[in-house]
Formats: structure tokens, sequence, C-alpha cells
């Protein structure tokens, strides 16, 4: 066990976000070098049925899901089978159709080869020019006249084009879901074997998988959205759950309890209860800026209100491999060099070697950042770092 705190201020936390309605439900954990110091829920799976979530409940994680796929494609580095300067074609070849979207003449797309080839550090790094539709009016337009499927709705979605050069900025996107691929290539076994075998088992993160057995699903939250009323009402199952690929992006269920496992082991340095799952040297390359004088953008429009916000990160802010850095002490929170992501289903992580702590905080809602939601995250990272 880690420290002990008076955690009283985190649990009011969670409980007034449910009660003013912020959040359908949530869960949150936090966790020092010496273990758990956090465990606390508030609100039922589904509205309207008895019983609270906890550190114990399955969440769909969403892009919670990159870092991990991004673990796997650092252990592949590590062991010599990937290089991350390799051109990405090279590696799956169907990738050289993808091409630049140069914008539209009346509805047809104008598309064109891309200047250089995008190289597997372009996907680790989301600068090779993959986007998002919900963060993209030109994607969102380009998938509907071409009839592809969003990243959610099917492999077709692989047919999306890029939206600028490889290196030229930095743009969320699809890319983790190509490098799940290119793992897959070099290891030659699918993701969901290489994650159970690589990461999830020697982590004893037994809950963490593509796909929930009936006892886990009956242990899982819905998805929720807000009701004409503005109460939360549930949306159910929105994942497939005979999906053409594991999706490297997104495709992952867990428990913050099992999540909080992984972070516990890149705040170790890649090691935790004698399970190295990275070497030291590889975490802090994780931890520090991989796309130089780029910055991740401060503002991001949404394209797609019912599933996105806007989501506005401000000012410096830098990628790692997998991470979102900050580049200056939040005041009250965690220390400049932190990493964090978060999952379309408002779950959010971080993890802060600098001050010894990593947290997350989870719900399964939609839209992404809606502001209410998203005040919730940065009330418990003060809650928490005042507790410590």
């Amino acid at each position: 066990m880690g420290r002990s705190m008076d955690t009283g201020a985190l649990d009011r936390v969670l409980t007034a976000a449910v009660e003013r309605g912020a959040v359908p439900h949530i869960a949150a954990v936090a966790a020092d070098r010496d273990g758990v110091i956090y465990e606390g829920g508030a609100g039922p799976r589904t509205v309207g049925e008895s019983g609270t979530v906890d550190a114990g409940t399955q969440f769909r994680i969403m892009s919670m899901t990159k870092m991990v796929a991004t673990t796997a494609a650092l252990q592949q580095r590590e062991a010599g089978t990937l290089d991350f300067d390799t051109p990405v074609a090279e590696i799956l070849p169907q990738f050289a159709d993808v091409q630049v979207l140069d914008g539209f003449d009346g509805d047809t797309p104008r598309l064109r080869a891309p200047k250089s080839p995008a190289t597997v550090r372009n996907l680790v790094t989301h600068t090779s020019g993959l986007g998002y539709w919900f963060f993209d009016e030109d994607l969102a337009r380009y998938e509907k006249i071409a009839g592809i499927p969003n990243v959610l709705g099917g492999a077709g979605a692989f047919a999306a084009p890029m939206l600028h050069d490889p290196g030229d900025r930095f743009t969320y996107g699809i890319n983790t879901d190509w490098l799940g691929k290119v793992v897959e290539t070099v290891a030659g076994t699918g993701l969901d074997v290489v994650i159970k075998e690589k990461i999830s088992g020697p982590l004893g993160m037994d809950d963490t998988m593509f796909l929930l057995d009936e006892q886990r699903t009956a242990n899982a939250v819905t998805v929720h959205v807000p009701g004409e009323n503005g109460a939360w009402s549930s949306a159910g199952e929105i994942l497939p759950q005979q999906p053409d690929w594991w999706a490297a992006g997104h495709g992952l269920y867990s428990t913050p309890r099992d999540y909080l496992r992984f972070q516990r082991a890149l705040l170790g340095g890649g090691e935790l209860d004698g399970e190295r799952i990275l070497r030291p040297e590889t975490v802090e390359e994780a931890f520090t800026n991989q796309i130089g004088a780029l910055d991740f953008p401060p503002e991001i429009p949404t394209a797609d209100p019912p599933i996105t916000s806007e989501f506005n990160a401000g000012p410096g802010w830098k990628w790692g491999y997998g991470l979102l850095l900050n580049t200056a002490d939040i005041p009250g929170g965690r220390r400049a060099g932190s990493g964090a992501w978060a999952g379309l289903f408002n779950t959010h992580f971080w993890i802060d070697r600098t001050t010894g702590v990593c947290a997350s905080v989870y719900t399964n809602s939609l839209p992404f950042v809606l502001p209410e939601t998203y005040a919730v995250y940065g009330e418990f990272e003060q809650a928490l770092y005042a507790a410590l």
C-alpha cells in the first residue's frame, strides 16, 4: 500500500459530480511508488439502476488503449524487430495507397501522393497526417462522400486519407490503429495476444481485454448521452462486439484498478512487482518531447458535437511516445513533464514522475470533454494533490 491520507475530499468530488449531473457515474484511483493510495466511485453503472461503480468496474477506455499499444511497439523496438524510422509501407504494403486530401472540387475530393513516406515514428507521434472525423470537417466530409465508415464503424476506415504531408504538424488521428497492424506484422501474431502475453498478463491485468465475457459484461457501465431533458440517458453498447480488427487506437476494456497497474509500471520506470515491460531508458523517451518544434494544438475544434466538444488544452503541451506532456507545472496539480492521455468516452489518466503519483478518472459518456465533465478531471486532480 502507498501512503495514508485523508480521502474525504476526493470522495466528495466524485459524489458531487454525479449529484449535479456532470457525469452519470464516476470512478477514480490513484497510487504512489509504494502502492495504491485511493479508490473511489459514485453513481450506478447505468442511470436508473442500483449499485455504485468502483475501481473494479469495467469501462471502455477508448484512446487510453493507445499507450498500451504504443508500449507494445516500444517492446518490439527494444527487441530489434521494429525500427521507428522504417516507412510504414515497407511493413504494410497497403499503406502505400494512403494519399493526402488536398481539398474538394465541388463534391469530388482532390487526392495526391504525400511528399515523403510516413514512417512508424510518424504513427507513434501522430505526425503522419492521419486524423479523426470528429476533429476535422474535411475528413468527415470525405468519409461521407467516399462511403467509408469512421474508425468506430469498421476496417473501411483504413481507406481514410492523410490531411497533410507527414511531419508537417501534429494531427491526432487513427495513427495508432495503423501502428497496431505494424506490431501484429512484426510480432507475427494478433494484437490481442501481444498485449496479453507482453503487457496485461505480466502485470496481472486480468480484466483488460478487447472483448468482455458474459460475467465482465454484466459488470460494465453503459455509455451515456445527454437526454432531451438534460439528464443522462444510457445509449447501451457502442463498440462492435464482432470487430474487424483489434483496434489499437480505442478497442480495450479495462477497470480503473487494472489500468492503474499499467500506470504504476510506467511510474516505476517500466517495472512493477518484479515484472518489467519496458527498459528505464525507453520509459524516459516516452516522457520526452518527440515532436520537436511542433506543438500539440492548444485548441481543436469539433466537427461532430454529439461526439466531442471543442478540446481546449491550452498552450505548452508536447507529445512523447503515447503521452501528452505538459511543459509547465499545473498550479496545485501535476508537475512539468507528466505524461497523460484520455479516452473518447471521458476517461483520463496521468503519471507524474516528479511527485511520484499517478491517477485516473473514469466515466463512460459523450460528448468527449463536455465542459462540465472535463472540469471534474481538474477537481479530482486538485483534491488529490491537496491531500498528498
